[in-house]
């Protein structure tokens, strides 16, 4: 089956679940009506309110839906580029919209996801085109070459050359509306007879999404050359990881003790950690794409889509064009900081801080918090009313460490549990050495934050922890942070 064909039998696969719904609503009005005529008064009130509720739960379910629509308010997401901002964006726009047969994007719009995306205003169930706009991902900008991007636009520009978008929104209205209407109802016979077709449409759905996304590839080998297309979805789980890890582990931990990036900062924070960590990507995109796929998917794998290009018409191009993509955007770094100011209100946030303090302030505050708790179960243990670094080398010196990982840990494996404390221990060596002012926080792109001496040498306090958690090795590890001068020397006799 085509992919219109598919989309025409998703649109009436949509309209007869209301169809279905309305009918069983009917069915049991008229039943309400049957029993309350023959004076059957039980059922004729069991009946009557099924009646009501199931009309409840579709009403609710629709108008949900429709706060939820006008609540996105997609087509305001991001800044507006104009041609002005990015002229040479602009210029391989008309040249993508060419090769696809399409008309061009009314707006260009950078967001803050690694993701590209188009829109387009339909009128009378997709009949009748409207405005159309480009969503484009500062992130991808940043990590991707101008060929690549290229490649994406080219995708992008193809779910309009096949009208992709104009039943888009009918679609996603009505997957959203199918299942908030199933959630509403799944309590009564209506909701459990209209589950079954939901689990038809659904299905019908995701198939034709999947198949658009194949049609739009193929656009996508034409505009940009196959090798470069394929290389552009290999990336896209790579850049997915570096900003999974870069919220995680440097914006979400900042945030969650009061600080947050500046403007300029929020995006170049993401550029010097793809810089800093060449090595780690490097690995991952050696690694073979995702091959698996649910039947719900809205995607097929990249392993597939990959594979599928092989097959394609390739466009023959001889020069891939490796130029950093944020080249496509005059002033980059200032624009990237608007889309910063427009997509994060960064409410209750005190402070905005450059990277340097940010990460000091930010994993300080972390790890006091972790070795606090640790170092209460160190106490709770030694049965005294509080707990500190000398007291826990004194209970690894007396052979704790097993009892330490079974508190720490309960019920993990024994392996797991040791290196949880393990990690605990470090911890806390880290925090009494900042305290002590043997060392300070240092944030690093390529790692972990680091906590280095006043001359500016790496503590390496992973590898004292290490000789703590063996009773044979706590000497070591008390002479190495006695020197370091985190602990004060101790007095013999």
């Amino acid at each position: 089956m085509t992919t219109p064909l598919r989309a025409a039998l998703s649109v009436v696969l949509l309209a007869g679940f209301y169809v279905l719904a309305l009918g069983l609503i009917g069915v049991l009005g008229g039943l309400t009506f049957v029993a309350v005529t023959e004076g059957r008064v039980g059922p004729a009130l069991q009946l009557g309110v099924l009646t009501l509720v199931s009309v409840t739960g579709v009403v609710l379910a629709l108008v949900r839906v429709t706060r939820a629509a006008r609540a996105a308010g997609r087509g305001e997401a991001g800044i507006l580029l104009t041609r002005q901002d990015a002229p040479e964006l602009w210029r391989h726009l008309h040249e993508v919209a060419r090769i696809v047969r399409t008309r061009m994007p009314d707006e260009v719009r950078l967001v803050p996801e690694v993701n590209a995306a188009v829109s387009e205003d339909t009128r009378f169930l997709g009949l009748v085109g409207g405005r159309r706009r480009l969503y484009l991902g500062v992130p991808l900008l940043q990590g991707l070459t101008v060929g690549q991007v290229r490649s994406v636009l080219a995708h992008e520009l193809g779910h309009y050359s096949s009208a992709h978008t104009r039943l888009a929104p009918v679609a996603y209205r009505g997957r959203e509306a199918v299942l908030a209407t199933v959630a509403e109802l799944h309590d009564n016979v209506v909701g459990k007879v209209l589950e079954r077709y939901a689990y038809l449409y659904l299905l019908v759905s995701a198939a034709v999404s999947r198949s658009q996304e194949l049609e739009a590839d193929r656009l996508s080998v034409a505009a940009a050359g196959r090798d470069v297309a394929q290389g552009a979805l290999r990336e896209l789980p790579v850049l997915d990881a570096a900003w999974d890890t870069y919220l995680g582990q440097y914006v979400s931990i900042g945030l969650r003790h009061g600080y947050a990036p500046t403007s300029a900062g929020f995006f170049a924070g993401f550029g010097a950690m793809l810089a800093a960590r060449t090595e780690e990507l490097g690995r991952l995109r050696t690694q073979a794409p995702l091959a698996r796929q649910s039947r719900w998917d809205s995607h097929p794998p990249i392993a597939a889509r990959v594979e599928a290009m092989e097959a394609m018409p390739d466009a023959g191009f001889a020069v891939h064009d490796t130029r950093p993509a944020t080249r496509l955007v005059a002033g980059f770094d200032r624009v990237a900081a608007t889309v910063v100011d427009a997509a994060f209100e960064f409410r209750g946030v005190p402070q905005r801080l450059e990277w340097a303090p940010l990460v000091a302030l930010s994993v300080g505050k972390h790890t006091e918090e972790v070795a606090a708790g640790f170092l209460e179960t160190v106490a709770r243990l030694a049965q005294r009313p509080s707990a500190d670094v000398p007291l826990l080398l004194d209970l690894l010196t007396a052979g704790w460490f097993a009892e330490l990982a079974r508190a720490v840990a309960p019920g993990e494996p024994a392996e797991e549990a040791a290196d949880h404390t393990r990690y605990l221990i470090r911890t806390a060596f880290q925090v009494e050495a900042v305290r002590s002012g043997a060392g300070t926080w240092q944030g690093s792109w390529a790692g972990p934050a680091m906590v280095v001496a006043p001359n500016g040498a790496v503590l390496d306090i992973a590898q004292v922890a290490e000789l703590a958690s063996t009773t044979q090795g706590v000497p070591a590890a008390r002479k190495w942070l006695e020197a370091a001068g985190v602990l004060a020397p101790t007095i013999a006799g």
